[in-house]
């Protein structure tokens, strides 16, 4: 059903994502892993200054097409480790891409990409474990199709580019997740949600300066 009527789970919690961002009243953000610029638009439409992160040379081509007449968005053809060390932004979102990296340490990597007071949004993949997991699970199951006919009514033949990037099974359970965040984003809200994702907020205390360059080696 999907293949014909395909949809975008990362997309449907870009709207959430945004809000989330703005009311955190950030100027400056950065997004890793940015496909072809979907959230990008969506930050830019709200006024915010945005760097982005894309590994993959075609979605961070087709990207760069995109804003190529918009000063205020920067794409760079680059994972987050090769993001700038020293520089901090007023927010920070993943989308889809934490599952991607080695958890704990770039948790840690993240935070201090943070301006003290800047925020950090993600929503996540993870790997299902226990009753709970498979019950929220089964209900995404139900609602895919049903979604997928809302949003992509006429049929298609084929993915649109920006649901072609890159994918990996996620490892990590969601407590496990939790347990990192725990340790490394202490206050962080985390969330299960719909459609096999998670979401993330954690607020740097303002009175905390990171080093950004921390836990890298």
């Amino acid at each position: 059903m999907n293949q014909r009527h395909p949809w975008s789970h990362n997309d449907h919690y870009a709207p959430w994502i945004a809000d989330q961002v703005c009311a955190s009243s950030a100027r400056h953000v950065l997004e890793v892993g940015c496909g072809t610029g979907n959230l990008v638009a969506l930050l830019r439409h709200r006024g915010l200054i945005v760097t982005a992160l894309e590994p993959a040379p075609r979605m961070a081509h087709a990207a760069a097409k995109r804003f190529a007449d918009d000063p205020a968005v920067t794409i760079v053809e680059a994972g987050f480790a090769a993001r700038e060390l020293r520089r901090r932004f007023d927010a920070v979102t993943l989308v889809a891409v934490l599952h991607h990296l080695p958890l704990t340490s770039t948790l840690r990597e993240l935070r201090g990409c943070l301006h003290p007071g800047g925020r950090l949004v993600v929503v996540g993949c993870y790997r299902e474990a226990g009753r709970l997991d498979r019950l929220v699970s089964l209900l995404s199951l139900l609602l895919n199709p049903v979604m997928g006919l809302a949003r992509q009514p006429a049929r298609v033949n084929e993915l649109p580019l920006h649901m072609t990037a890159p994918t990996v099974d996620p490892q990590e359970t969601l407590n496990e997740i939790q347990v990192a965040a725990a340790q490394e984003l202490p206050g962080a809200r985390i969330r299960r949600r719909l459609f096999w994702r998670y979401s993330l907020v954690y607020d740097l205390p303002a009175t905390v300066l990171p080093d950004c360059s921390e836990g890298l080696s």
